[in-house]
């Protein structure tokens, strides 16, 4: 008993040190755990300096380079170094003084001395350690972790969780996602500055005069400079204050919080019936290859992914709205029918897409020799399937449902159109031509979100169904 409580009191000793000198060696982690920690380097650097050189390694520097003056090396040197100081002067016609040719040879004999005793004790184990090795010993120190814990709360923090492979893996992702929201918001900003619409001309119309013009642009800050535009836009994103429209004047952030739970709503319930339908039908067609209900299956899979998605809503509201009076013709919040047909039009070309993936995919897991021999054990076709097929082929399945789910987003204006649905792909439709920049940006950036969380999860759950990726995160 009285080990085990030694071991686990050392293991708490160094459990920020282990941590750190794992992540230390890749520079993003570097400048991370350096900002973080950031209130308590100048005083460890103050002790840094203060004790750069351990007695030890003074005492050794000083005798490696005495027993070397003693030898007669520097005494070599200077007169080498003199030499060669002499040579460059009469080359570039230069005049030098025996003087200042001695204290140039003394200052490159005493900096070659220096150079080679650092060498030598690196070789025998006593290097000259820099600040962040400095720094990375302190963290063994209990009273050091202490004094330090709330200055630098966030950086202990970020040690604890990247301890886990599986937190490191997701914290990854989401610094990943914030960088691409970041850069779709400026590229977007950037396509609509660039563009040659005039948002004041268009809505103030023809007949507006330059100064009328001139307020516009002034009120709505379209006469400051790029970087100014810019950033107002992206902290106007990241506080959920995007301000008010230039057409209508309504709050953008108000808007979007009405509009995007709908095209939301029909995009996951599009994907969950593609998911349903397609999955299914890919297992079958790829267990039956070269059947009738393969071609079959996989020919309406065609029919799905050719038809236009408008023209399919068009002959669905002429059929099933105006002559058969199933369902309603356009969207309708307080009747839940009226959701049917714009998600079966949203859905039917990703549940094209998804069976087919489904079918190549199962098609090269089912030939692995991890199946036959689990055949050849005697299992039973639908354990075979169920067990092995299945959860080894997932991983391209999943990374394609995350890219469809981003399309259906982004691509959902049509439908929303078609159906008179009042989602955020109608609603960036129709600011686009004006164009309403705090309304595309926002809403964009919003999907672009949405879209950040779904490959999120994706990545997720390519660790749950793949061990090979958990065993690299464990190994990394």
């Amino acid at each position: 008993m009285v080990i085990s409580k030694v071991r686990s009191s050392t293991k708490e000793h160094v459990f920020f040190f282990s941590v750190y000198q794992k992540l230390m060696h890749h520079k993003s982690y570097n400048a991370l755990f350096f900002l973080l920690s950031i209130l308590v380097h100048p005083l460890t650097y103050l002790s840094y300096r203060k004790r750069k050189h351990s007695l030890q390694y003074r005492q050794t520097f000083e005798q490696r380079s005495q027993y070397y003056k003693e030898k007669g090396l520097v005494t070599k040197w200077q007169v080498k170094f003199a030499e060669q100081e002499l040579a460059k002067a009469k080359f570039f016609h230069e005049s030098v003084s025996e003087k200042q040719l001695q204290e140039t040879a003394s200052k490159l004999a005493e900096t070659k001395i220096q150079q080679l005793v650092e060498q030598d004790l690196s070789k025998d184990g006593l290097e000259d350690p820099s600040y962040l090795q400095f720094f990375s010993q302190q963290l063994k120190n209990k009273s050091f972790v202490v004094l330090t814990f709330l200055p630098a709360f966030l950086f202990y923090v970020a040690l604890i969780l990247f301890a886990n492979p599986f937190l490191q893996y997701v914290i990854e992702r989401i610094l990943q996602s914030f960088i691409v929201i970041v850069g779709v918001a400026t590229l977007v900003f950037t396509i609509l500055y660039l563009s040659p619409f005039d948002p004041a001309r268009n809505l103030l119309g023809v007949t507006a005069t330059p100064e009328q013009i001139t307020n516009f642009n002034h009120i709505h800050g379209l006469d400051q400079p790029y970087l100014s535009q810019l950033w107002n836009a992206l902290s106007g994103l990241f506080t959920f204050d995007l301000g008010t429209s230039f057409a209508g004047k309504e709050n953008i952030t108000h808007s979007i919080v009405n509009k995007f739970p709908i095209t939301l709503e029909i995009a996951i319930l599009s994907l969950l019936m593609a998911i349903a339908i397609a999955i299914p039908v890919g297992i079958i067609s790829a267990v039956r290859p070269n059947s009738y209900l393969d071609y079959t299956f996989m020919f309406i899979a065609l029919i799905g992914l050719s038809i236009p998605s408008f023209w399919q809503g068009l002959i669905f509201i002429l059929t099933f709205a105006l002559k058969l009076q199933w369902f309603p013709a356009t969207y309708n919040p307080q009747n839940w029918l009226s959701l049917i047909m714009p998600v079966i039009v949203l859905g039917t070309s990703i549940t094209a897409s998804i069976a087919r993936m489904t079918r190549s995919s199962m098609l090269e897991v089912i030939h692995e020799d991890y199946i036959i021999t689990a055949r050849a054990k005697g299992l039973n076709e639908f354990k075979v399937i169920s067990k092995h097929a299945i959860r080894n082929a997932m991983i391209p399945i999943i990374t394609v449902i995350g890219l469809l789910f981003g399309g259906m987003l982004g691509g959902a204006s049509v439908t929303e159109k078609v159906f008179n649905i009042s989602g955020i792909g109608s609603y960036i439709v129709d600011k686009q031509f004006i164009p309403d920049i705090p309304a595309i940006l926002g809403g964009v950036v919003y999907i672009a979100i949405t879209i950040s969380i779904v490959n999120l999860f994706i990545d997720i759950l390519y660790a749950f169904f793949d061990p090979r990726i958990r065993s690299k995160m464990k190994k990394s």
